[in-house]
């Protein structure tokens, strides 16, 4: 009489493996849609405290959660801020994502004289900064909107002209960059929906001056800028 070898269930090795190969793919994309995201600087109009190629973390859940992958928010635990950097689609076309910083919120009166910001009445201030030694033909300001302050650039250091006036509406922001005289943002092209906020700009993690010539979404080891790594946004 000889006994049976128990035959093991391939159902429940077939259900492991599943699990074991999709588990990693759901935690990262939960990750990314409640959390944090990375992103790559593609232009120079946050300069100078975001350059091209560098590489940043965004805080996903900084104002709430959206519908996974969609635009609506599930919830919104708190609002943007005046002077926040931030993520957001841009209205024209929302699959293409924009960074800049946030000036006017919903109901703001903004008025704009030369990149020189006033908010309701009250004027940003600007402090002359230091610029980099190798820079010519630009101005650097120390900007303080009442709350918070950060360095923005200018090509022209005249104040004059008319000004340009918006009105914020209800459910909307104004975004503009820091490079003040070389940013595409709502002077151009408008307000920025509530719920087309992504999140609020964090970290750099990744800095370089260029990309591989073969592989350009990879930075070149030689050229990592290390003085910018893991520097936290203002």
């Amino acid at each position: 009489m000889t006994e049976s070898t128990p035959t093991r269930s391939l159902k429940g090795t077939w259900n492991q493996a599943i699990l074991t190969f999709l588990f990693p793919i759901l935690l990262v994309l939960g990750v990314r849609w409640a959390l944090v995201e990375p992103f790559v600087i593609p232009s120079g109009s946050m300069i100078p405290n975001l350059l091209i190629h560098d590489h940043i973390i965004v805080q996903k859940a900084a104002y709430g959660l959206h519908v996974p992958f969609a635009n609506p928010w599930i919830v919104q635990w708190s609002q943007p801020q005046r002077g926040e950097i931030i993520v957001f689609k841009y209205p024209e076309n929302p699959d293409v994502y924009y960074i800049k910083r946030l000036i006017g919120l919903p109901g703001d009166k903004v008025d704009v004289q030369n990149g020189r910001i006033t908010v309701n009445g009250e004027k940003f201030t600007l402090t002359p900064y230091e610029s980099p030694a190798d820079e010519v033909g630009f101005s650097y300001y120390t900007e303080n909107n009442g709350n918070k302050s950060y360095v923005v650039r200018f090509i022209s250091e005249e104040v004059g002209g008319e000004s340009q006036s918006y009105t914020v509406p209800e459910g909307q922001f104004f975004f503009m960059g820091d490079n003040r005289d070389q940013s595409s943002d709502s002077r151009y092209w408008g307000f920025v929906k509530n719920d087309y906020v992504v999140g609020k700009a964090w970290v750099i993690w990744l800095s370089c001056r260029s990309t591989l010539p073969t592989m350009t979404f990879v930075c070149n080891p030689s050229e990592i800028r290390f003085d910018r790594l893991f520097k936290k946004l203002q």
